[in-house]
């Protein structure tokens, strides 16, 4: 059902930090009659909420800050426990909390995954809030987090166990509603669930990238991606390259040179078909917009993603 809505009259009642606004409008409810109602919006743009996790420490991160409405309203000290959040201000939702990830957490992740969005008030307020999540490490921490001075934050970096988090949304000692959604779907989803068997990883590197065609140069970094595979084999994991299937099928199917018609037409689409029946993707080498393309697949598709051998866990 889609109700009719005519706007009579909407005014600006403040406008100091964000747009406070009275709206009045006219309802046509299900009877077909009409009816004037107003109501008070609040308008202070759309945000984004992460949940850092680390299956290996079976931990994740969060942060405590002073807010003066849940001190307005029966929370003693106004110390909330979160998850970083922050508001998406002119960049998309990606941007902003990888931004806000490292500015309040000092963590710098790359391999952010939505898993929703939702409207988290929307008696008054307008905004739509953007959830993901995404696996830390230590060698991502760049700084001390904490927030801006400008912004005037004060941000409290908490590393807490999983089932300690849980214990303390059971105990009402973490009551904020983002935090609770993001700490749910992640016992739900078995997020912290340690990898307890082989997974498929694809190698993703450069085949011809940077190298003029040179053969020297392209077999160099296809020595490189077999030994990044060796070692994964040796973590127990089963590697795969895109090119250990593509380049015997070519040369089966006619191709006589590098970028001829049935290279092209065979190449890169098999890493792509490979990447659908992968549990990971590793990123070695250096630039490759082939490999980057392979990334934001997997990333897209909420595969794992490694950028160094200490975020893959060793099973071997």
């Amino acid at each position: 059902m889609r109700p009719n809505i005519e706007i009579v009259n909407e005014e600006i009642l403040s406008n100091n930090w964000y747009v406070l606004k009275k709206m009045t409008f006219k309802y046509q409810k299900r009877d077909g009659s009409w009816e004037t109602q107003a109501r008070e919006a609040y308008d202070r743009g759309n945000g984004a909420v992460i949940l850092l996790y680390n299956r290996e420490k079976q931990t994740v991160i969060l942060t405590r800050q002073f807010r003066m409405p849940t001190y307005m309203n029966g929370n003693e000290t106004g110390l909330l426990i979160e998850a970083c959040a922050g508001l998406l201000d002119q960049d998309s939702p990606e941007d902003c909390i990888r931004r806000e990830t490292e500015e309040e957490t000092g963590y710098r992740v790359t391999n952010v995954h939505k898993v929703g969005e939702a409207y988290m008030s929307p008696g008054s307020v307008t905004e739509i809030l953007y959830f993901f999540v995404a696996e830390y490490t230590p060698h991502m921490h760049t700084g001390e987090g904490g927030g801006v001075d400008k912004e005037q934050e004060e941000i409290e970096v908490l590393e807490l166990p999983f089932g300690q988090a849980l214990n303390m949304v059971e105990n009402g000692e973490i009551r904020d509603a983002k935090t609770i959604m993001l700490l749910q779907y992640a016992q739900l989803n078995g997020l912290l669930h340690p990898v307890s068997k082989p997974q498929h990883i694809l190698i993703a590197g450069p085949y011809r990238s940077n190298t003029g065609d040179d053969p020297v140069r392209i077999e160099a970094n296809m020595r490189l991606m077999n030994e990044a595979a060796l070692r994964v084999y040796e973590m127990g994991h089963l590697p795969v390259l895109g090119e250990w299937y593509a380049l015997p099928l070519m040369e089966t199917a006619g191709s006589r040179r590098i970028g001829d018609e049935i290279f092209e037409r065979m190449f890169h689409p098999s890493a792509v078909r490979l990447l659908s029946h992968c549990d990971a993707v590793l990123r070695v080498g250096g630039p490759s917009k082939g490999a980057d393309e392979m990334v934001s697949t997997a990333e897209a598709k909420g595969k794992r993603v490694y950028r160094d051998f200490d975020e893959i866990p060793v099973l071997a």
